[in-house]
């Protein structure tokens, strides 16, 4: 994999925190020109340290207002690649890891209210083949949301 330098990260650090920023703003604080940020740019693209782009959406705007995260067991650890396809049928299924700990897995979702987590426990992530208990966290407060650091050095 290629290194990536200071440069690209000062541009990771900000368009990280601002996706939106014209590429000449960036090149006005980098102190390069704006083909070097679109050519630097892409190259992270194509280097796959960035894997995305778009909007982020508040679940609650759109009437979810209870985000969970389960605590997923299952009958063997190998079946989580057959759980996994069963779990992407379930829209509000956002999240899906594969962990170490108590839990085979962890997955975050959000629900409408909790009569619709009660559905969406008891009708369709415990009928999966393979699952053999969940343990429900529901979040009450989202404090922290970020990025991994850069490690610009300034």
């Amino acid at each position: 994999m290629e290194k990536i330098d200071n440069l690209d990260r000062r541009i990771l650090d900000i368009i990280m925190h601002n996706a939106r920023i014209p590429s000449k703003d960036v090149a006005v604080v980098c102190g390069v020109s704006r083909a070097a940020i679109h050519q630097r740019i892409q190259r992270l693209i194509d280097m796959k340290v960035i894997t995305g782009s778009g909007y982020h959406v508040d679940p609650k705007v759109l009437g979810y207002s209870t985000c969970t995260y389960i605590g997923v067991n299952l009958e063997r650890g190998a079946m989580y690649r057959d759980v996994v396809p069963e779990l992407e049928k379930i829209p509000e299924i956002v999240e899906c890891h594969f962990t170490t700990g108590p839990y085979t897995m962890l997955i975050k979702l959000y629900a409408r209210d909790n009569q619709h987590l009660m559905d969406l426990l008891n009708n369709k992530i415990q009928m999966i083949h393979g699952v053999t208990g969940t343990e429900t966290l529901i979040s009450l407060d989202h404090s922290i949301a970020r990025e991994i650091p850069t490690n610009y050095v300034k």
